[in-house]
């Protein structure tokens, strides 16, 4: 139905509403699904009038549409349910059992058999889930509130919740208009006419021979009544024109009923997971707006999922917070308000390349790191912040041999080769390179200037025109097109092609993938402005529509998913960037401004959910996303080609725009200067010492001992990962692979010196807040947000501090500057594990979060709890002692699957969904101190109090292989002494933690690559962590000593002493057992104390980083001997 038509039903509600069409109102806004009237589901739920409830709902959505709908309709039939067992009439609720309840079976058995247990109690409130449950009309109240949320979070009801703002009497008004116009025409019009019908048009009779007046201010219909009781709700703003549509619109993908075959409804729980039907999903987008990502804990009303009347089973206490608390699904696209001061408009940089950029890509998390492809087949590597040019390596087909004829022949006729896309994958821990010419080629990324080859693949015959990654199945993909117009799939690990796409009549120049809720799709667009959407089956295209421009396009969507935009270049050089409304397959909008003959081909991007940015006329051209015309324009000082190629990084604080002299701009915003101004003064002193060490192959003894004695680092010889190495044997000094941008001059008589912090003055630290006595801290985490720090006492009390955001702190992210609050709901209660009898201070203490960081996970001695983080109430406890949980960890990909490490050396692997021990792994002698899952690998790595290291496969769950940790000589550890595990970021490497050493593994042939051990007769390691990039390791000691390290090469690189956080509380009993990184500032450490003490410390805002970076002797730093720090054992679980 045209935008038009969906306007006249609303007018026609008015109607019926101001003529007191009460029934009639109602039935047509349940046929036409328009408008959901909440006040009239409201009364019809008070009063219990469960049939006009459900087929009201019927015209909106059906049970089987989505984990809300599904969810919707469990509540008021497991309401109906109760309400006959209430008034003892058992025939009824057999029937609702039966007719109503059972559908809900399949989905969740134990939960059906529960529910019809309660035939057999005189009482169903003997059911203590049932207990509290009052009487009807207050149990149908509190379910109203749990309903409404639902249904405000259901993307089927989003613009159906209110009513447009009309004036009084639209119809009438219009009609009346009409009537008026007719009369004008009228050839001989009537001072007063006589209207007596709508049927057909309006003519006066017989000719009078006078001018009637105009009647533009009678209303022929007469006087206007007045409104009736439709809601008064405010303005709502989509109705527009109808836009141009589309021939074939989104909202007919999938169209062929015969073409697909699914069962109607999923096998997860109740209101839990998205609809097995990809039809579904396709014809109705469902991406809610994630506007809001971080939780405020304080709001203990978004709890919509936790009901006074607990539900009947586990599963929706675990998995329904995990899906659906964290969003918000606003209404409309309204964002917080916003300036041009927004814009990155500045520049501040010009990085000189060599050759022409083609593509470039900041690092996801990274944000000053840039790569960059050229037209000569260069790729780089820029650090923005310090001006380095990190990697350049020319373009060189690495395995030429197997690569197909086509292409060695294509290699021998022209060696010229481009970049046509590079880009990060989504975690940066890999990234892309399609080239003009056959193939792509992924590398790994390490940080720093360490990047490794990973997969070849000849991809297409001709050019691969584009490269994404996505997440089909659970895995990570590599997605590629070309000029042989086929889309093609591969996998990320091995390069194994999973999937060829054909139906394109012409070469395919971009691929956008995409998810709505769990199912994973993707846009491609071809050379004859063909766009075509494919699901990852063997079924075609399901979509098959013009795109304006009609020859290059690509597409987008905004951050948070919500919204899809496409820029198109005609071949006349007519540029046109659009949305999309996805619902009804057409568009939504035109942004003007371009000229009519572009240049070349307009690239465009967008940021922040709020703005678009385009190339073209020599400039850099802005749009609001909310408004049609352009915003602003900047030249970047000028020196830009006609068509610029553009990328915001993902705060959309810096934007990098090429150059017409082969050079790129970095322009920045407020916020983005600041940051690089931090990292300008980071290692202005080291930078000049690396490039001096650079022209000297040898280090003299006398600065080698100038920095430390006895420490060792041991490398291991592991020749695919070893972290020095060059690749492609290209034998590079550091002066090639870091040119200088600026121009510095050397101070040869500057040697480095390791970086001691040792009074208050020289960091930034800040104790928490406690008002509640608590003893030491065992574990210790940030929130997923890094808005909060939650920790876990040795008396089994948690601990949770929340940051404001204010005028004054406006990120509300965890910092030194501002003092956060110790947060508890209004109720007063504590979050407390349940103890045994043993003494807590005696327990193993652990603890997991959820990914949305509303809810926790957690044990100390006796059974594990399920914490809700904004109400601190306990959902749920299991798993009796003995043997008591020692490690919890959530899988990656399903948050109801848990892995458990036992007392006993076991690990469960438990589905909290359907309450049930999948698998129990075996393999430790000891028990269980640490496990990490790789989603790269599809692993699980464990370590015991054994200090052995195991991985397992999580398909079968079959034990890959195990390895004991390598005890430095002359080293006895305790004899149960703690091992953690924790990947990197890469996810192919992980670190192990042990009182004797920090060790990196490369996990497939679990091999130590790197360690490092304190001296002998120092204190031992309490426990170590990366930083959220991974590009620095913190450790503690038992004398309260924190030791940062380099991850590339385990070097020391700054020391930071008691005294210069201990600040009055310098004691021999008070020390570091847990250190937790802020998961998105690098620099940023929290510690958890022997004394029950939270600390932050971050470094002077003035350095922007901890300690400057040592030297390197022939590229390498390993051979460097280390000032020992001191250290000690008990740990907490690198959650990260």
């Amino acid at each position: 139905m045209s935008s038009l038509s969906r306007e006249l039903v609303f007018l026609i509600l008015q109607f019926l509403d101001e003529e007191k069409f009460k029934e009639t109102v109602h039935k047509l806004e349940q046929e036409s699904g328009f408008y959901f009237n909440m006040k009239y589901f409201e009364d019809e739920v008070h009063n219990g009038n469960w049939d006009s409830v459900e087929k009201y709902l019927s015209g909106f959505t059906k049970v089987d549409d989505n984990r809300y709908s599904m969810k919707i309709f469990f509540e008021i039939r497991k309401q109906k349910y109760l309400e006959a067992l209430d008034k003892h009439d058992r025939p009824k609720a057999v029937e609702i059992l039966v007719k109503d309840l059972k559908v809900f079976a399949s989905f969740n058995e134990e939960l059906f058999k529960e529910i019809t247990q309660l035939l057999t109690l005189e009482n169903f409130r003997e059911n203590e889930q049932l207990s509290k449950y009052g009487d009807t009309k207050s149990a149908r109240t509190i379910m109203l509130v749990e309903l409404k949320k639902l249904i405000e979070a259901n993307p089927l009801f989003r613009d159906k919740l209110q009513f447009p703002n009309l004036k009084n009497s639209r119809l009438r008004t219009l009609i009346n208009q009409s009537l008026n116009w007719q009369h004008q025409l009228c050839k001989n019009p009537r001072p007063n006419p006589d209207i007596k019908t709508l049927f057909v048009d309006h003519s006066c009779g017989q000719p009078n021979g006078a001018l009637a007046p105009s009647p533009v201010n009678n209303p022929l219909l007469g006087v206007m009544p007045k409104a009736g009781t439709f809601p008064p709700l405010g303005a709502h703003g989509p109705f527009q024109p109808a836009p141009t549509p589309v021939p074939t619109p989104l909202v007919g993908w999938m169209s062929s009923p015969s073409a697909v075959t699914h069962s109607a409804v999923t096998g997860a729980p109740i209101g839990l997971n998205a609809p097995t039907n990809p039809v579904a999903i396709l014809k109705h987008p469902r991406t809610p707006p994630t506007a809001n990502p971080s939780i405020e804990y304080a709001s203990a009303d978004s709890e919509h999922v936790s009901k006074r009347i607990r539900p009947l089973g586990i599963s929706e206490e675990v998995n329904l917070p995990v899906n659906i608390l964290p969003v918000s699904y606003p209404q409309n696209h309204n964002q917080a308000a916003f300036s041009l001061e927004d814009l990155p408009k500045t520049v501040v940089r010009t990085l000189i390349q060599g050759s022409n950029p083609m593509s470039m890509d900041f690092h996801p998390v990274q944000q000053t790191i840039l790569l960059v492809g050229t037209n000569v087949g260069d790729i780089a590597l820029w650090d923005v912040g310090t001006r380095e040019r990190l990697i350049l390596r020319n373009f060189k087909v690495w395995e030429l041999g197997t690569c197909s004829m086509s292409l060695q022949a294509s290699l021998v006729k022209d060696p010229a080769v481009s970049v046509n896309r590079i880009i990060w994958s989504p975690d940066g821990a890999l990234f892309g390179v399609a080239y003009s010419r056959h193939i792509v080629q992924i590398y790994y990324y390490h940080g720093g200037d360490d990047i490794r080859q990973h997969l070849e693949i000849d991809a297409h015959v001709g050019g691969v025109n584009d490269i994404a990654f996505a997440h089909p199945n659970k895995q990570l993909s590599i997605i590629t097109c070309g000029d042989d117009k086929t889309i093609r799939v591969w996998d990320a690990t091995s390069g194994t092609k999973q999937h060829t796409f054909e139906g394109h009549e012409a070469p395919v120049y971009s691929v956008c993938p995409h998810h709505k809720e769990n199912i994973q799709f993707i846009f491609s667009t071809a050379l004859d402005g063909k766009i075509k959407a494919w699901l990852y089956d063997n079924l075609g295209s399901r979509v098959d529509y013009d795109a304006p421009g009609h020859w290059c396009t690509t597409m987008a969507y905004s951050a948070d998913g919500s919204r899809l935009f496409s820029c198109g270049t005609s071949k006349e050089g007519e540029t046109f960037i659009v949305e999309w409304n996805e619902s009804e397959g057409a568009v939504k909008r035109t942004y003007q401004g371009f000229r009519k003959r572009s240049l070349g081909v307009v690239q465009f991007d967008t940021t922040r959910n709020k703005f678009l940015v385009a190339g073209d006329e020599f400039l850099i051209k802005f749009w609001d996303m909310d408004n049609i015309n352009l915003l602003t324009t900047v030249d970047a000082d000028g020196g830009l080609p006609a068509s610029p190629r553009i990328r915001f990084n993902k705060e959309g604080t810096l934007l990098a725009v090429s150059t017409h002299d082969n050079g790129i701009k970095i322009l920045v915003n407020g916020d983005g200067l600041r940051l690089l101004r931090t990292l300008e003064n980071r290692s202005f002193d080291a930078s000049r010492a690396v490039s001096e060490i650079a022209t000297k192959p040898v280090i003299s003894p006398l600065t080698a001992a100038s920095v430390a004695t006895s420490s060792g680092i041991t490398e291991r010889t592991a020749p695919p990962i070893t972290i020095a190495a060059g690749m492609n044997g290209e034998g590079r000094n550091m002066v090639d692979v870091k040119p200088r941008i600026a121009d510095e001059s050397m101070d040869k008589s500057k040697v480095w010196k390791l970086t001691e912090v040792n009074e208050p003055a020289q960091c930034r630290s800040l104790r928490l807040p406690d008002s509640l006595r608590t003893s030491k801290i065992s574990r210790l985490i940030y929130s997923n947000s890094g808005v909060a720090i939650l920790a876990l006492a040795s008396s089994a009390i948690h601990l949770l501090w929340k940051w404001p955001r204010n005028e004054r702190h406006s990120s509300g992210k965890a910092t030194t500057v501002v003092a956060p609050q110790l947060w508890q709901p209004p109720s007063g209660i504590l979050m407390t594990n349940e103890i045994t009898d043993t003494n807590p201070e005696e327990a193993v203490h652990c603890f997991a979060l959820s990914k949305n960081d509303s809810y926790v996970m957690s044990a100390s001695g006796g059974k594990i709890s399920l914490f809700n983080m904004m109400t601190f109430k306990t959902m749920t406890t299991f798993m009796s002692p003995p043997p008591a949980a020692t490690f919890l960890a959530f899988h990656p990909q399903d948050n109801n699957i848990i892995a458990i490490g036992m007392e006993d050396s076991t690990i469960q692997i438990y589905n909290v969904r359907v309450d049930e021990v999948k698998s129990k792994l075996r393999g430790h002698s000891k028990r269980i101190t640490g496990l990490a899952f790789s989603n790269v690998l599809n692993v699980l790595v464990s370590s015991g109090a054994d200090a052995q290291l195991c991985v397992f496969g999580t398909d079968g769950w079959e034990k890959q292989r195990s390895r004991f940790l390598q005890i430095p000589a002359g080293r006895a550890p305790a004899a149960i002494a703690d091992t953690r595990v924790q990947f990197h970021q890469d996810q192919i490497h992980f670190l192990a933690v042990h009182e004797t050493q920090i060790a990196l593994y490369e996990t497939t042939k679990l091999e130590c690559v790197k360690q490092w051990s304190p001296r002998e007769g120092s204190a031992p390691i309490s426990h170590a962590t990366f930083s959220c990039d991974s590009q620095l390791i913190y450790a503690s000691f038992l004398d309260a000593t924190i030791c940062i390290f380099l991850a590339a090469n385990f070097t020391l690189h700054c020391r930071v002493l008691p005294a210069a956080y201990l600040v009055g509380n310098v004691s021999a009993t008070v020390y570091p057992l847990v250190v937790a990184a802020h998961p998105s500032e690098p620099n940023q450490f929290a510690l958890g104390m022997t004394d029950g003490g939270v600390y932050v410390l971050e470094p002077l805002e003035s350095e922007g980083k901890w300690g400057v970076s040592p030297p390197t002797e022939n590229g390498s730093a390993s051979s460097l001997s280390i000032t020992p720090p001191a250290g000690a054992s008990n740990p907490d679980q690198p959650q990260r």
